[in-house]
């Protein structure tokens, strides 16, 4: 209940005391008891709400109600006389902190209200001396107080500048003598101690100088986790990778938990060794660790898996995520498509944008599976990854628009791939060369070499990839002339090196045309060592012109490499066999029986309706194998009728006639032309993926069958495409 006088003072009551507050006074007040005193937390809450407080640190007290106002100013603390109600003057005791007036009033001050006005004054007077003494006092304490602040606040101003500065020129490091400046500087500086120096520091030696870096990160007495990560991130990077696993080892012994940062860096290096043990290790600790829901480090253990050919142990680090986003996907069909899954990895685009993922396919994406396109031969999967990336507003980005000109040209459809081509509006080095490449591939030499000029024409210098492409198409057009200008204009124009893919294009180039003596002087003199890939393709045209000799010698050469492969004691049977030695064939199967070497069986596909169907020689696992096999037999005699008949040099058996014709009647491309014959419409185009190189009679088969029937039947193989039309091939003959 509040109570006020209208000419003297402001006032209230609470709990037996009545406390007045004079309107025109800043700072005073006092109390008048009028019942017992009760109830102290309840006048603590009035005062303080009216701008009170207790002088007690340890809050009201209702024996000692210390009440104090601040005054800022004590000439403007002013009572009138004549509205004061004391009679007699109370006895104050006034203390002096931070230059504010702290008056309390006792409760043996509250039976002496009746004191006389004089006291007032008395006590004005007294408050404004002692305020004036402390004030002189703590004046030059101020002031030096003042003075240090200000030089601090200097001080770290140009510290933090410095700091700026010192970072800078970390960042702008590029050669060693700076380096080795820098850190002159920072030792002399004492910034070398400075972690917000040393870290970035450390991390910009590591690009300088490895072995420098690990000298001053030893140096160092204990070394934090950023500075371990910086080390590790280089070492992971680097010749030396094992060295990240050991600084990891001993970063746990020093008791230093790693970060999914850390551990990143340690899996990136079990890639890099290759060390599947390792990344096992580190795959538990992740889990030990507590990172199992970090998403960025599960996709580096995918990664891992993927690069150790563990598709499985990918698999299972994906399904143990919790959040499955688009970059998990994306590695995971990456893993697919390296590990010899690729059927898989086109399936994961339906899988990702169904219930209950839903996630959305990116450009990434796309790009991943165009490759599985290009490498399985599936047009209808790549031209729907097409339109998706029309639909999403991925059509202009210049990588995508790469790879659906390879993945076309790889499916045998250069005509889509010139159209994606010429609807470019920015064209580089990457897509003239895959232009060129396509070109080649399907047998349009002369075009390919046009369109080398055109890039030329344009501007567009050519690189290693360009030439690469060029040769190919002088090689698969028997363009001996214009193949040697090639080779020596790379040199000589553009100052390329020739490496092991040029030299390869040549060798295939010469050997075909059937100079097989120049093209064995050209690898003896070739200015890198010669791989197995190269002396196989020697190989392969020992077999086409039948020279024993130089194909016994290449084979020597394979096994001194110790690189020799089933497919090269193949060739050797080959060659062998088309001369009628068959004496020697037993003994090379004898050999590669000794050896425990197997051949790889020879597969082809073929894509209908988004499916990818497989067969392989005698195939009898097919669902519709009655319907195949009943149309290869009519296909059979229907071609006998044109003049067809087996070409039994591609039978490496020493069978009698009609054991060699049933022998090739049934490889695995001829299963495949009659099931795509089963499955669709006359006049439909064909289109087969084979494993290996072509045989004769197959080659023989399509050619009469494509005249025959009026089909189009497009053959990609091990080093190119065949394009059967009206009983003729692209390659005429000459592959």
């Amino acid at each position: 209940m509040e109570s006020k006088s209208p000419n003297t003072t402001r006032g209230f009551q609470i709990q037996g005391f009545k406390i007045h507050a004079p309107k025109h006074t800043l700072g005073w007040a006092w109390a008048e008891q009028f019942g017992p005193v009760t109830g102290p937390g309840r006048i603590w809450a009035m005062l303080k709400k009216r701008g009170w407080a207790w002088t007690s640190s340890a809050g009201p007290n209702p024996l000692t109600p210390y009440l104090y106002r601040f005054l800022p100013c004590p000439e403007k603390a002013s009572i009138e006389p004549e509205k004061c109600p004391c009679t007699n003057p109370p006895t104050f005791q006034i203390s002096i902190h931070d230059g504010m007036a702290l008056i309390p009033l006792t409760r043996s001050h509250l039976s002496s209200y009746q004191t006389h006005l004089s006291s007032h004054h008395l006590l004005r007077h007294h408050i404004h001396q002692q305020l004036q003494l402390q004030h002189q006092r703590q004046k030059p304490l101020i002031q030096q107080q003042q003075q240090q602040q200000q030089q601090q606040q200097q001080q770290n101003h140009l510290c933090s500048r410095f700091e700026d500065t010192c970072l800078s020129i970390i960042k702008s490091c590029s050669t060693k003598a700076h380096l080795l400046q820098i850190h002159g500087h920072l030792i002399r500086t004492s910034l070398i101690q400075n972690p917000t120096i040393l870290t970035p520091f450390l991390s910009s030696a590591t690009t300088q100088d490895l072995d420098y870096s690990r000298q001053i990160f030893i140096q160092i007495p204990n070394p934090t986790l950023p500075l371990y990560n910086a080390i590790m991130k280089a070492y992971s990077q680097s010749s030396f990778p094992d060295q990240a696993f050991y600084l990891y080892s001993r970063m746990r012994k020093q008791g230093i938990r790693p970060t999914p940062f850390s551990s990143s860096f340690v899996l990136k290096s079990c890639i890099r060794i290759p060390s599947l043990t390792g990344g096992i290790q580190i795959h538990a600790r992740i889990l030990r660790d507590g990172h199992q829901s970090d998403s960025l480090l599960l996709t580096s253990l995918m990664g891992f898996y993927s690069a150790c050919g563990n598709g499985d142990g990918a698999r299972l680090v994906f399904d143990e995520m919790s959040v499955r986003d688009t970059v998990a996907w994306n590695v995971l069909i990456s893993c697919y498509a390296r590990n010899g899954r690729t059927k898989d990895a086109l399936g994961l685009f339906d899988v990702m944008q169904a219930p209950p993922y839903e996630s959305e396919p990116d450009d990434v994406t796309c790009l991943l599976l165009l490759q599985a396109c290009a490498h399985l031969g599936t047009l209808d999967f790549g031209e729907r990854i097409h339109n998706y990336i029309n639909e999403r507003g991925f059509s202009n980005a210049l990588n995508l628009c790469n790879s659906l000109i390879v993945m076309y040209s790889k499916c045998g459809c250069v005509d889509k791939a010139f159209r994606v081509f010429d609807e470019m509006v920015e064209r580089n080095v990457v897509t003239w060369s895959a232009m060129i490449s396509g070109l080649a591939m399907n047998g349009h030499g002369r075009e390919a070499i046009e369109a080398f000029a055109e890039m030329q024409r344009v501007g567009i210098v050519p690189d290693d990839q360009t030439f690469t492409g060029v040769l190919s198409a002088c090689s698969h057009g028997g363009l001996v002339d214009e193949g040697l200008k090639f080779f020596d204009l790379m040199k000589s124009e553009f100052g390329l090196v020739p490496n092991i893919h040029h030299y390869g294009c040549m060798v295939d180039l010469l050997g075909r045309a059937g100079l097989l003596d120049q093209a064995y002087h050209l690898i003896n003199s070739m200015m890198v060592e010669p791989d197995s890939t190269i002396w196989r393709t020697l190989l392969g045209t020992c077999r086409i012109h039948g020279h024993i000799a130089l194909g016994e010698r290449v084979v020597g050469h394979l096994i001194e490499l110790k690189a020799q492969q089933a497919g090269d004691y193949v060739l050797l049977l080959n060659i062998y066999a088309s001369a009628g030695n068959w004496e020697k064939v037993a003994d090379v199967r004898r050999l590669m029986k000794e050896k425990g070497i197997q051949t790889r069986p020879g597969c082809s596909t073929i894509e209908l309706r988004g499916e990818v169907h497989e067969f392989v020689v005698d195939d009898d696992s097919h669902p519709q194998k009655e319907e195949i096999y009943e149309m290869l037999d009519e296909i059979g005699k229907q071609l006998k009728i044109a003049g067809y008949f087996p070409d039994m040099t591609a039978e490496l058996h020493n069978l009698h006639m009609e054991g060699k014709e049933n022998a090739l009647s049934y490889h695995s491309e001829k299963l495949a032309i009659a099931f795509g014959m089963v499955m669709t419409p006359p006049g439909t185009t064909i289109r087969i993926a084979k494993n290996l190189r072509i045989c004769v009679d197959c080659h023989k088969f399509a050619k009469v069958l494509s005249g025959v029937y009026n089909r189009e039947v497009v053959v990609r193989d091990r080093s190119r495409f065949h394009h059967f039309r009206e009983g003729s091939c692209s390659c005429n003959d000459y592959w």
